[in-house]
C-alpha cells in the first residue's frame, strides 16, 4: 500500500511575534487529504481539507483559497476554531548552495527527505488571527519542507535567526535497509558564509541528552541546548496518516554556540528559537 506525505514549513518572525504555517498533503492508498497547521507562541490549530483542494505549480502550491510559494503566503480560513485572513510578501530568498540531503537525496526508499528553500528572507504584510493582528514589517522568514512516508521516530530539530545569520539543525534516527543510524543535517548562515554540518561530510553527535546536542565535524563544533521545555501540539505523519502528535515551540528559549578550530564564532541565548525534541524517555 502506498503511503506518502509532502509539506512545507514557513516561519515568519518579528521582534514581538512569531507565526509558522505548515501546508501539507498526505495519504494512504487511494485516499488523500490536506491540512494547514498554524503555530503561534501560545496556540496551534490544524485545519483539515479534502485531498482535491491541493494544487501545485512549480514552487507554488494552493489548498483551497490559501496560497504558498516563493512570493509569499495568502491565507483565508474561517472555521469555528480559527479565523485567519491576510497576505505576507517575501523578499529575496536565500537558498542553500546545494541540496541539504547531499548524496542521500538519491538514496531510494528513505522514510523522510528534507529540503531547505530559504534560510533567511524578509517578510512584509499583515495577518489577522482570531481578531489579533500580526504585523510584519521587514521581519524575517524561513522556508523548508519534508516529504516521504513518516517523520523519524526520534529526532531533534531547531531553527533560529540571529544577528547577521540564521541556522537550522536536525538530528534524527534514520532507518534504512533494516538498519538504523543517526543522521545529521544542518546549516549555519553567518556573515554571508554558509557552513554545512552533515553525516555525509563526516559530522557526528558526541552528546545528545537532556534536550542538548553537540555536533562535531572536522574543526567545526555546534552546541545546541533547549532551556525552556514548552511547545504546542502538532500533527505529524506516520505512514502517510496524520495520527502522530508532536510538540513544537515556535519561539522558545534555547542556547547556541558555534566554534571553529576551538575558537567561538558566536554564542547566545534567545527566546526566539523554534524547537522540536522528540525522543523516547
Amino acid at each position: 500500500m502506498y503511503h506518502f506525505f509532502y509539506g512545507w514549513y514557513f516561519k515568519c518572525q518579528s521582534d514581538e511575534q512569531t507565526l509558522a504555517v505548515i501546508p501539507a498533503i498526505h495519504g494512504t492508498g487511494c485516499t488523500r487529504t490536506c491540512s494547514i497547521q498554524i503555530i503561534m507562541d501560545n496556540n496551534a490549530w490544524t485545519i483539515p481539507f479534502a485531498g482535491n483542494a491541493f494544487r501545485r505549480k512549480g514552487k507554488n502550491i494552493s489548498i483551497g483559497e490559501n496560497q504558498f510559494g516563493e512570493k509569499g503566503i495568502r491565507l483565508k480560513i474561517d472555521t469555528p476554531q480559527i479565523r485567519i485572513l491576510g497576505k505576507l510578501h517575501f523578499g529575496r530568498l536565500f537558498p542553500l548552495k546545494y541540496d541539504i540531503m547531499g548524496p542521500f537525496a538519491f538514496v531510494p526508499l528513505m522514510e523522510c527527505r528534507h529540503s531547505v528553500w530559504s534560510m533567511r528572507h524578509t517578510v512584509t504584510g499583515n495577518m489577522s488571527v482570531n481578531g489579533r493582528i500580526y504585523s510584519f514589517q521587514n521581519a524575517l522568514g524561513y522556508w523548508e519542507g519534508d516529504r516521504g512516508r513518516s517523520f523519524p521516530k526520534e529526532y531533534l530539530w531547531t531553527q533560529c535567526f540571529f544577528k547577521n545569520g540564521s541556522l537550522m539543525l536536525s538530528v534524527a534516527d534514520i532507518p534504512i535497509a533494516g538498519m538504523h543510524f543517526t543522521g545529521i543535517i544542518g546549516t549555519i548562515l553567518w556573515q554571508g558564509k554558509e557552513y554545512r554540518l552533515a553525516t555525509y561530510l563526516g559530522a557526528r553527535v558526541v552528546q545528545n541528552h537532556s534536550k542538548a546536542v553537540r555536533v562535531i565535524q572536522g574543526d567545526l563544533e555546534l552546541n545546541v541546548r533547549l532551556t525552556e521545555n514548552s511547545g504546542q501540539p502538532l500533527k505529524a505523519p506516520t505512514k502517510g496518516t496524520m495520527i502522530r502528535t508532536i510538540r513544537e515551540s515556535a519561539s522558545g528559549r534555547a542556547f547556541y554556540e558555534f566554534k571553529k578550530k576551538g575558537c567561538t564564532l558566536f554564542a547566545f541565548e534567545t527566546d526566539r528559537a523554534s524547537f522540536e525534541y522528540e525522543y523516547l524517555s
